[in-house]
């Protein structure tokens, strides 16, 4: 996620944060980051979504990375929407490294493609 998080801000403009420190600010667009880990999303980012305040957030866009599964995006949008956080409809996914699995994973040819959907996605 550090590597994806890093491309996301060196195209915003905006400082990568981790779910140790709430959104306290209106936030226009929100690029949250999660990995499927055991088929699903890890307990500490359930709890960051579920302490979300959906006021705070306009719009959340979704990037994510697993060695198995297609995405994170379906867990993450549900907990998200009872939130009454809006999800939009378009994510990014890689495959993620696990153990020996899709080694050196996301790669350069994966961060070029995150750059690439981030940029059409910034006004």
């Amino acid at each position: 996620m550090e590597k994806m998080a890093a491309v996301i801000s060196e195209v915003t403009g905006v400082k990568a944060e981790t779910i140790d420190r709430p959104i306290t600010e209106d936030t226009d667009i929100l690029f949250f980051g999660s990995a499927v880990y055991m088929a699903g999303v890890d307990s500490k980012v359930k709890a960051y979504i579920a302490s979300m305040d959906g006021s705070k957030v306009k719009n959340v866009v979704c990037f994510s990375s697993a060695a198995i599964l297609p995405s994170s995006y379906v867990q993450v949008r549900e907990l998200l929407e009872k939130q009454q956080v809006k999800v939009d409809k378009r994510e990014f996914h890689c495959r993620g490294q696990f153990k020996i699995l899709h080694r050196g994973r996301p790669n350069k040819s994966d961060l070029e493609l995150l750059r690439k959907f981030v940029e059409e996605i910034i006004p």
